[in-house]
């Protein structure tokens, strides 16, 4: 598969999580949580898809087209090793739904980071909450779901948060 359909695919698959996500969070209350800005398409996305809740981004550095950035309040910028510790103070409430893109093509890399916010997300989320991932998730506190069917095993990820 060329580097352009694996993409698309990606993309796609995003889409398919984040779109059923939302109609799984209809009754859950809190914020959304998006972990990779990169350059804001998915951000704008989550903005069309929850106009009357707040988003917070989390990110390493903003790189985003400049209408999909959002405002300093809902920023927070820094390694999110860093950034996560006073995070909930920031939120003010556990998020409803949390998206996490932050796959750097660095598969060493990448696990170690997936690993650290699975732990991380524990006192950021809503009973309910829906986690979609790019990378696999491994957590006590986070069930895995099925993605939709468009969407191939293991391309992107979906889990409910249980209570703790």
């Amino acid at each position: 598969m060329s580097r352009l359909d694996s993409a698309i695919r990606r993309l796609e698959a995003q889409r398919h999580c984040l779109n059923r996500a939302a109609r799984m969070i209809d009754g859950v209350s809190g914020p959304v949580l998006e972990f990779g800005l990169g350059n804001g398409r998915t951000f704008d996305h989550l903005r069309e898809l929850f106009p009357d809740r707040e988003i917070f981004v989390f990110d390493r550095h903003v790189e985003a087209h400049r209408e999909c950035i959002p405002d300093d309040r809902h920023i927070v910028v820094g390694d999110f090793r860093d950034t996560l510790a006073g995070a909930g103070a920031r939120i003010g409430a556990p998020a409803a739904l949390v998206h996490c893109d932050v796959g750097s093509g660095r598969a060493e890399e990448d696990r170690r980071l997936a690993r650290y916010l699975a732990g991380a997300l524990s006192g950021l989320v809503a009973p309910g909450c829906v986690v979609v991932a790019d990378q696999a998730l491994d957590s006590d506190t986070l069930v895995a779901i099925d993605p939709p069917s468009e969407v191939e095993p293991r391309r992107y990820f979906m889990y409910r948060a249980v209570p703790t």
